[in-house]
């Protein structure tokens, strides 16, 4: 039995023929996003797959044997469900149903197609879109932070979502150096004897309870002279 072990990267370009004269292995969505696999060629030939883990195999990949041989990957029709609609809000809000269930998807200009799900296909239903179960060849996206051949649902679900993480803190880090303290200084922030800040908190809200300010907040009014503006009549914060 040949090993198959190598794929090659389908940026690079390979002679037509040669892609054309190898032998076929067609398989579905769920045995192409399987690194170990025990399959069989179009042409009755056994193999092993032992690919790197994570590797997800796609229609026109072209994989190299131990002894040089190439072979090239269909995508075997299988059941699917294809979902249109009407309109393109009712399409993205079915994408993005889908997208929150982790759900492998192949995403057309006007169409969804995903594995066949009843559970799946009732939902979308509900929220208006039209849903039609058929046997057609599977090609869901590629993860978003993994390459080319790297899907949310395989293996690598956990590199792609630390990736994510990663890519997420380098645009939106909370290293706010630059002047936002998270440190929430409450001490400072309630410290209403400010130097040279007259803080006139009239709310006139009916809290049905009285602040007294004078202990409430830890403040010591006894040492402040016409110089402490505070402006807190104490009668305007008895919110009453």
């Amino acid at each position: 039995m040949r090993t198959i072990d190598k794929l090659i990267d389908p940026n690079i370009k390979l002679a037509a023929v040669l892609v054309k004269r190898a032998p076929t292995l067609t398989l579905d969505f769920d045995a192409r996003r399987k690194s170990r696999l025990a399959a069989t060629l179009d042409n009755g030939e056994e193999v092993a797959l032992v690919l790197p883990r994570g590797t997800v195999l796609r229609d026109g990949d072209v994989l190299v044997a131990q002894d040089g041989a190439l072979v090239r990957v269909v995508a075997a029709a299988e059941a699917v469900l294809m979902v249109t609609a009407r309109d393109g809000l009712t399409l993205t809000r079915a994408a993005y149903h889908l997208g929150n269930r982790h759900t492998p998807v192949e995403v057309g200009a006007d169409y969804l197609k995903l594995e066949y799900d009843p559970v799946l296909a009732d939902m979308l239903k509900r929220i208006g879109a039209m849903v039609e179960q058929v046997t057609l060849p599977f090609q869901p996206e590629s993860g978003a932070y993994g390459g080319g051949h790297k899907h949310g649902h395989d293996e690598t679900f956990a590199e792609d979502y630390a990736l994510a993480q990663q890519v997420y803190g380098e645009h939106h880090g909370h290293d706010h150096g630059g002047g936002h303290d998270h440190a929430h200084d409450h001490g400072r922030g309630h410290d209403h004897g400010h130097e040279g800040h007259s803080h006139s908190h009239d709310h006139g809200h009916d809290h049905g309870h009285a602040h007294d300010h004078g202990t409430a907040h830890g403040h010591d009014h006894s040492d402040c002279d016409a110089s402490c503006d505070h402006a807190h009549d104490a009668s305007k914060h008895a919110h009453r």
